[in-house]
């Protein structure tokens, strides 16, 4: 029997009609998620708030929102893409956790609204983030910045997506990143772990609806093992920024999040990882429910981030 928190029964009752996603079009997810009454929750209010729109690919713009906490700056910078297995979500599915991850760690958070799959398939998110991460290195001083001190990260497909820029940038000699942090994050589409088997039906997050997720957010079967999607595979994971692991306990991805964790501890990377005990998928952007465990998260985050970009 797993070991499941009472809150987290309540958000996998909320989340019922996630089963039903698989046997639906992205287009039609997509509005049934449009009707949804947003989330009413308060938080501290943040020294200011905007959306600005920036250039990715071939004349195209994509929105990020801006989070300044209070604070004279330049600020920290904290990168975060958000989950949605590459298809589904928003920065304003995530706008309640980046507005407390900039006030519990005094970073300026810029949230990225990549363009999703399928109508944009891999590598057209991965390039989005990429650009977002050039983006905010060449003009951190207009939002008050320090260009010297980003760390990345996101949960779900947006950790993956994190590890993924993370990755690229070593492999391009990209701007610096200080470090990594990856919520419960995708780094392998085999969809075979035994998390997968023990959590793959009635917790959030089934095997039914990730497999629907990375069959439409990849175009060829290869795609699959490319490290820029799956990088647990990928051969060389050494040189690349100190990580920060969040798993959940009873969700399918949590083996590969971990197992990508040990990964890099054997290349010599700085990994601190935790395991949410009793939690499920999804629970870090559902402040409504888990703003207390959300709290305590950010604040094991801004410790590993002060303690690991000191002197950036």
């Amino acid at each position: 029997m797993a070991n499941l928190d009472p809150k987290a029964k309540i958000h996998v009752e909320m989340f019922q009609i996630l089963s039903e996603f698989p046997a639906m079009e992205p287009e039609a997810v997509r509005e049934l998620l449009a009707q949804a009454p947003p989330f009413e929750v308060e938080l501290a209010p943040l020294a200011k708030v905007e959306d600005r729109f920036i250039p990715v690919g071939k004349d195209e713009e994509i929105r990020i929102r801006v989070y300044t906490p209070h604070g004279q700056g330049p600020s920290p910078l904290f990168i975060y893409y958000h989950g949605g297995g590459w298809v589904i979500g928003s920065i304003e599915m995530t706008d309640a956790s980046c507005r407390m991850i900039a006030n519990q760690t005094g970073r300026i958070v810029v949230s990225v609204d990549y363009r999703l799959a399928p109508e944009n398939k891999f590598p057209v998110p991965v390039e989005d983030c990429y650009a977002a991460l050039q983006w905010v290195h060449e003009h951190a001083a207009d939002i008050n910045a320090n260009a010297s001190n980003i760390a990345v990260g996101g949960d779900s497909a947006g950790g993956n997506l994190a590890a993924v820029v993370a990755m690229k940038a070593r492999d391009e000699g990209g701007p610096a990143i200080s470090a990594q942090v990856l919520i419960y994050p995708v780094t392998n589409l085999d969809y075979n772990t035994g998390s997968y088997e023990s959590f793959q039906k009635g917790f959030g997050l089934d095997r039914e609806l990730m497999m629907w997720f990375g069959n439409h957010y990849i175009a060829r079967k290869e795609d699959q093992t490319n490290k820029y999607v799956a990088p647990l595979l990928a051969d060389d994971v050494s040189k690349l920024p100190p990580a920060f692991v969040i798993t959940a306990e009873n969700d399918v991805l949590r083996d590969e999040g971990l197992a990508y964790a040990e990964r890099l501890r054997e290349a010599g990377v700085t990994v601190e990882s935790m395991c949410e005990e009793g939690l499920v998928h999804g629970y870090f952007s559902n402040v409504l429910i888990f703003s207390e465990r959300i709290e305590a998260a950010i604040g094991k985050i801004a410790e590993f981030l002060n303690e690991n970009t000191a002197g950036r």
